[in-house]
């Protein structure tokens, strides 16, 4: 297996632009798909995942032209056509959910796969969620993972329940198609509604492009029958890459400038920057930009449930930290690209970092990190974070490095361009 060992620097300094965010970009890919006119996708991310999502909804009939500036996509008004029995999705879990939905627009009968891992993670409560709208679809090997058959059922509409304590891409999944349904859809929500500030997101891009969707308390959300309209849409920076260089500002004692960033965004990992601060660094936010310089650090006790993604960066700052870090709210990690607790109390080992897992709950006690082999389990944000350590630590060394593709292909360069 490949691997890449990250040098020590004194203290790193310097500006970076981190690509465009995946989830606006999924998102917009979508509703664009589906919408009446064109649209023109403005800085989105390119990365593989993102690719996953453009095949799938070209297979369905969509068509996705690349532009020195994005995507220009012709939109469908909601009539899609299957030109294959199975969409092959590798390990992009926003494209399975949210296509599992769009399919459902289409009347065919479509198998979606995915590859070892995908298999392995549950979309069951999406299935079920389903069924009472109108469409089929079940889980081919019967255990509620991919692949997943979509019969030729309809996008009805109505009311259904859906439980959202695994993942909030199964609501996402049946609003983001909600306005082709053809009547109004009803989501009750059941049990606690995990990474809520994704729903934000998802709530945001409909409403841009002319979605008629609202909720009550986030326990109830509905969709009103109406097109979106094409538009030319701007896709902000995305806060999970660019917390791997605040963080490394925060273990070095170095400040960096992130620019392309809205501080007043609405995807959830912003709060990180908020917690960095209680750790003891300073903040400076601009309107387009956010600096942050890194001063002695210090533990923290936090509720991670809205910023999933920034877990296991988080985990690595607090390695370097004075006292204990304790995170809440994170259980549903374990469904991820791996199971990222196990994965991240291993790693953390490796480096004489002590690390327990409580059920939904990690402590984390602060040190002093040495170097090691980290096995990264496919999942690019353990490589990205572990990387950040190797900037304060000599003898990182990160196991299958190109793993960082799935979400920020050009992570490497940008990290060393900080030398």
């Amino acid at each position: 297996m490949k691997q890449r060992t990250v040098q020590p620097v004194a203290t790193v300094s310097g500006e970076v632009v981190v690509p465009g965010s995946k989830s606006l970009t999924a998102r917009a890919l979508v509703i664009g798909a589906l919408a009446q006119g064109e649209t023109s996708l403005r800085n989105p991310l390119v990365a593989e995942d993102i690719q996953y999502m453009v095949q799938g909804l070209e297979a369905l009939g969509v068509q996705i032209h690349d532009t020195p500036e994005g995507f220009r996509i012709r939109g469908t008004g909601g009539r899609l056509t299957p030109t294959m029995d199975t969409l092959f999705l590798g390990g992009a879990g926003t494209a399975v959910r949210f296509l599992t939905t769009v399919v459902g627009l289409s009347g065919g009968r479509v198998m979606i796969d995915g590859n070892a891992r995908m298999r392995e993670r549950p979309i069951q409560d999406l299935l079920d969620g389903l069924a009472p709208l109108g469409i089929r679809a079940r889980s081919v090997n019967g255990n509620g993972c991919p692949p997943v058959v979509i019969e030729k059922g309809r996008f009805e509409g109505g009311r259904t329940t859906l439980r959202g304590s695994t993942s909030s891409q199964f609501l996402s999944s049946i609003l983001l198609s909600g306005p082709y349904a053809g009547m109004p859809v009803e989501v009750e929500v059941q049990k606690d509604l995990v990474s809520r500030s994704y729903v934000d997101l998802t709530l945001r891009v409909m409403r841009d492009f002319g979605g008629q969707v609202t909720h009550r308390q986030y326990r109830t959300f509905q969709v009103k029958p109406g097109p979106y309209m094409g538009r030319e849409y701007w896709i902000e920076g995305d806060m999970s890459s660019a917390s791997y260089f605040f963080a490394a500002a925060a273990v070095t004692g170095g400040h960096i400038r992130v620019k392309g960033i809205r501080p007043q965004t609405m995807q959830g990992d912003e709060g990180l920057l908020d917690i960095l601060e209680t750790m003891g660094c300073h903040v400076h936010r601009d309107t387009d930009a956010v600096e942050v310089i890194g001063r002695p650090l210090r533990g923290v006790h936090v509720d991670m449930n809205q910023m999933p993604d920034a877990v296991q960066t988080l985990a690595v700052v607090a390695s370097f930290a004075k006292g204990t870090t304790r995170m809440t709210g994170i259980g549903h990690l374990r469904h991820k690209e791996t199971d990222r607790l196990t994965a991240l109390e291993q790693e953390l080992h490796k480096m004489g970092i002590r690390a327990v897992l409580e059920d939904n709950t990690m402590v984390i006690w602060g040190g002093k990190p040495k170097g090691a082999e980290i096995d990264t389990y496919r999942d690019h944000r353990m490589a990205m974070s572990f990387a950040v350590a190797g900037l304060a630590v000599p003898g990182m060394v990160i196991r299958d490095p190109d793993c960082v593709g799935k979400s920020f292909p050009g992570f490497w360069t940008v990290l060393e361009a900080l030398r």
